[in-house]
């Protein structure tokens, strides 16, 4: 729901344009309104296509693999949206990028960083999973040379989305002043069901889709070359981990993650690392507690009111916005668990 200063931001600019159209071509009423619309809306604000965005700050974790380490906080306007880790993998013939980040300008500055380490066209954008702090800045790659790239995505990413979509644009508009244009929210182009390769030319990676766990269009992506596994939401380091699909599942896909052989893990938030499976110790202990002590708060007969104030409390102090999420993990850990057999 729009707050009382957006509801007036969007009265005021539908009043300029009103008067525009009665008054006629003045100039300084077209001023007023343009400047109504770059203060309230940058997204409407011209954008000069001259002026280069900052190119995000891109660490090379492996050969040909580069990594932006998003910051550990909430998706909000003082990060800008900037939270998740984005990279991409340049091979002999073209560019994969693995997750977009959480608002165009974020694409932007991804798209930008990739021209910065070569000329290769970007043939694709891989998505992780639907959220949106990993795939609202795809539109950045929308039109670039070479008749653009292919958008790749879980097969129910694109069911997701369209449950969420709307959402998406309202939020944006409502916490950081973007209004986003339906065509903002980029659908996959590519869906992959079970296990996909692709080549970026000399270079294979292995895209899996999994049963539900983080979500239910978790992906990841492995570099065959260097075995580098972008697990997005799959892992969380530091970051408490955050239940949107279901918690029996991704204990599941954990177990079958452990026996992959990975030189390099990187999360979709945290940072990465070379200790696999070890690095995922942490995130199963969580998951295995909330599983735990939410089944022991159904069998005595608590309501999820209950269970919320006691299941997992105190939530360990090493997992970064538990006060955020953790009693959202736990009423979604109980809303599954209470129907089990």
């Amino acid at each position: 729901m729009l707050t009382a200063l957006h509801c007036c931001a969007i009265f005021d600019v539908r009043t300029g344009l009103d008067v525009l159209a009665r008054s006629g071509p003045r100039p300084m009423v077209l001023a007023a309104v343009l400047l109504l619309l770059a203060a309230w809306f940058p997204a409407f604000a011209q954008t000069d296509p001259q002026v280069r965005p900052q190119p995000l700050s891109m660490h090379q974790v492996a050969p040909g693999i580069h990594l932006q380490y998003g910051a550990q906080e909430e998706w909000m306007p003082a990060n800008a949206g900037n939270v998740a880790n984005v990279g991409f993998i340049v091979g002999s013939r073209c560019v994969a990028v693995i997750d977009s980040g959480g608002t165009p300008e974020v694409g932007r500055r991804l798209r930008a960083a990739v021209e910065n380490v070569t000329p290769l066209p970007v043939c694709y954008v891989i998505s992780t999973h639907a959220h949106p702090d990993h795939i609202l800045g795809n539109v950045a790659f929308l039109g670039v040379p070479g008749g653009g790239p292919r958008f790749v995505a879980h097969a129910r990413l694109a069911a997701a989305l369209s449950r969420r979509d709307r959402a998406y644009r309202n939020v944006v508009l409502r916490d950081f002043r973007i209004a986003l244009a339906p065509e903002a929210i980029v659908y996959p182009t590519l869906a992959v069901e079970g296990v996909l390769e692709i080549d970026l030319g000399g270079r294979l990676l292995q895209l899996r889709a999994w049963p539900t766990a983080h979500t239910d269009n978790d992906l990841t992506v492995l570099d065959r070359q260097t075995g580098t596994l972008f697990l997005g939401d799959l892992l969380f380091v530091g970051h408490i981990p955050v239940l949107d699909g279901r918690l029996v599942g991704w204990l599941a896909v954990m177990a079958e993650l452990r026996g992959m052989d990975v030189s390099l893990a990187i999360p979709g938030h945290g940072p990465s690392g070379r200790d696999w499976p070890g690095m995922m110790a942490p995130q199963r202990a969580y998951l295995e507690s909330l599983q735990r002590e939410t089944r022991a708060a159904i069998k005595r007969k608590m309501t999820i009111a209950q269970a919320v104030e006691q299941v997992g409390r105190p939530v360990a102090p090493e997992w970064l916005l538990a006060e955020l999420f953790h009693r959202r993990n736990v009423t979604a850990a109980y809303a599954e668990l209470e129907w089990e057999d």
